[in-house]
């Protein structure tokens, strides 16, 4: 764990340290292939005695959809639990009240909502500090990811959260890239790109996948905007997951209405106060409307009875 840890460090090192130009393009493309290989490779599951495992985690997935609560200590995320369900998360004004993952059912329109209430992410959650190869195992699983945010810290919060679930495989608010990859038992790799690529080339995408071992397969970039993080992601599918995000910001009877108007104009964002019960309802709504849930009513079977026919 340390020495993987050491290389993630490294590399990043390395990559800050590289002048970004077409003579180096290539580097890097192969230092974010090993980056993302590595990050993998941490947020893998330990074993033996001494893991710690994911205990009060492993909270079975029920209802009809599932929206975990993400955002750093102190936030807001219980107090927002325990409003919109009949959960009573532990609330109190220090950090880390919340140890474990809390669940809690909301009912809105017929529908049982799952929320999850997660340990606050802290700086390096990425990189497993503060349980935090727990915590975002547990948001992989969601179908909406709430980020809460403290409306008076919006900034720099926002930034490092994003940051830390790009890390570790979670794409925010986007769809897969549009790259067909096929693996096959042989005949060499087959490189196609169906319009002309402002960021890719054939010398760059074999380099990757030599780097990755694979050197039987069949590619087709269709997106001529793609990049070298897109095609990474391709590789790596079995660790990605593309989740809707909406962006939570608590607090908001701390700011002035001018920065507040700014801040509720902001695509994919809902603003309330928990502490004045404002905006919580409207939030409540953004999920349901976020989750496109469907309802299926079905057609109750034709009796005896219903069709006018009389038995004896």
């Amino acid at each position: 764990m340390v020495n993987i840890t050491e290389k993630i460090k490294e590399i990043e090192e390395e990559m800050a340290r590289t002048q970004k130009n077409k003579a180096t393009n290539y580097h890097l493309g192969l230092l974010k292939g090993k980056l993302a290989r590595l990050r993998a490779q941490l947020l893998e599951p330990t074993t033996g005695a001494g893991a710690g495992g994911g205990a009060g985690f492993d909270v079975s997935k029920s209802g009809d959809a599932r929206i975990a609560l993400v955002g750093f200590p102190s936030v807001g995320k219980s107090t927002f639990l325990s409003k919109i369900t009949k959960t009573k998360s532990e609330v109190a004004a220090y950090s880390f009240t919340t140890l474990t993952a809390i669940p809690g059912v909301l009912e809105y329109g017929g529908a049982e909502i799952q929320i999850l209430d997660l340990p606050g992410i802290i700086e390096g959650a990425a990189e497993g500090k503060g349980r935090g190869r727990q915590v975002i195992s547990a948001a992989k699983t969601s179908d909406l990811i709430l980020m809460i945010l403290d409306a008076t810290k919006r900034a720099e919060q926002r930034a490092l959260l994003e940051a830390e679930l790009e890390a570790v495989g979670i794409r925010l608010n986007r769809d897969p890239p549009n790259i067909y990859l096929k693996p096959k038992k042989a005949g060499g790799m087959k490189i196609t790109f169906q319009a002309t690529p402002k960021n890719l080339d054939e010398k760059m995408l074999y380099n990757i996948l030599k780097d990755y071992k694979m050197l039987n397969c069949e590619v087709l970039v269709r997106d001529e905007n793609a990049t070298v993080d897109d095609f990474i992601d391709v590789i790596m599918k079995d660790h990605r997951k593309y989740i809707k995000c909406l962006y939570v910001y608590n607090k908001i009877d701390s700011v002035s209405l001018d920065f507040l108007d700014k801040l509720a104009r902001e695509p994919n964002t809902v603003v309330m106060s928990c502490e004045l019960d404002l905006g919580v309802r409207d939030v409540v709504d953004r999920c349901w409307e976020e989750l496109r849930l469907i309802r299926v009513y079905t057609k109750r079977q034709p009796t005896p009875r219903t069709l006018g026919i009389l038995t004896v």
